[in-house]
């Protein structure tokens, strides 16, 4: 929602609850040097995601494809999450 990646979209890789923070695909994203693995080789700069806060983080909805807040109601014994702008199941 904010920063330097904001309005981008990624997949949710690992979640961390007890830090309250979430790492995405392709967002936050850091160059990381590793030394050669190998006397001769040259080391490589690599892409690191580096998790963020999840107040930073807003569901899209796969409907109506905008960032949205999420709702939950009861749909027999499961719970089920709906879209709060256009109410359709996600």
């Amino acid at each position: 929602m904010s920063g330097m990646d904001r309005g981008k979209i990624g997949t949710v890789l690992h979640a961390l609850p007890d830090e309250g923070r979430v790492v995405i695909e392709g967002l936050n994203v850091f160059k990381k040097r590793s030394r050669p693995k190998k006397q001769g080789q040259k080391g490589e700069t690599v892409l690191v995601p580096r998790p963020m806060p999840v107040s930073k983080v807003m569901l899209v909805c796969s409907n109506c494809k905008n960032p949205t807040r999420a709702g939950f109601h009861m749909d027999g014994p499961r719970k089920v999450r709906y879209c709060k702008k256009c109410k359709v199941n996600t």
